[in-house]
């Protein structure tokens, strides 16, 4: 027995080790039959290794918050979509490379959806980058100034999802303009974005700025995402 799990642990088969163990200590293995035996152990891996990239998965994606879907909080004052957020959830959207805008007042729970469908989208094996819309354009500042922009943005690019949190908090400077655009650009149509702000849909030119980016951003976006308009006061007050 000692060699089977040492064997175990050389293959790094760390679910089927302690399903086989488990089995040891209540006596159930001299009950089941060999096919029987080996599907509890096979599938005892399988959910071993996707719990660990699970978790792989979330770790990288830098969440604000730890949140789940069954957590969301469904007063009918917050204008929240369930039949929406359930399809959402199914992490459909993801494989068509669709969007989701998420709009409301601070302390609506924006951030809190947002994170939700990241964690969930991590459950289903999806990859995910979060970020607060300024940090981000400060990376891509930093990674112009170190001559890495391009490897910065294929790396955006390759992402499932990527959470853009906090958006039009300040005016987009030029450079962030075009930057913004160049994301945009690389996901249309093949990854998928959200993009959570306390700002209406409408205000965005303005945050935006040019023109002709302000243009092409929208038109790329707006008209083709998923829209939550979260409503009600502060879910902060009400802790």
């Amino acid at each position: 027995m000692m060699q089977i799990e040492d064997q175990f642990r050389q293959l790094r088969l760390h679910g089927m080790n302690r399903t086989w163990s488990a089995l040891l200590e209540t006596r159930k293995s001299s009950e089941l039959t060999l096919s029987e035996g080996l599907e509890i152990l096979l599938q005892a891996e399988l959910q071993e290794r996707e719990q660990r990239r699970f978790e792989r998965l979330e770790k990288n994606a830098r969440f604000r918050y730890q949140a789940s879907i069954e957590e969301i909080k469904w007063e009918a004052d917050r204008g929240l979509d369930k039949t929406l957020i359930s399809s959402l959830a199914t992490g459909n959207y993801l494989s068509q490379g669709e969007s989701v805008l998420i709009t409301g007042s601070t302390g609506c729970g924006k951030s809190f959806l947002a994170s939700a469908l990241g964690h969930q989208a991590c459950a289903q094996g999806f990859k995910v980058a979060y970020f607060n819309v300024q940090k981000l354009l400060q990376k891509s500042k930093i990674a112009r100034a170190e001559g890495t922009i391009y490897k910065f943005f294929e790396k955006l690019a390759k992402m499932d999802l990527l959470i853009l949190d906090d958006f039009g908090l300040t005016h987009l400077e030029q450079q962030q303009q075009l930057d913004l655009m160049e994301i945009i650009e690389d996901r249309h149509g093949k990854k998928s974005t959200i993009i959570a702000s306390q700002l209406p849909v409408g205000s965005w030119f303005d945050i935006i700025g040019e023109e002709t980016i302000a243009d092409a951003i929208l038109d790329r976006f707006v008209h083709t995402s998923y829209r939550v308009e979260l409503k009600g006061e502060s879910l902060r007050k009400k802790r």
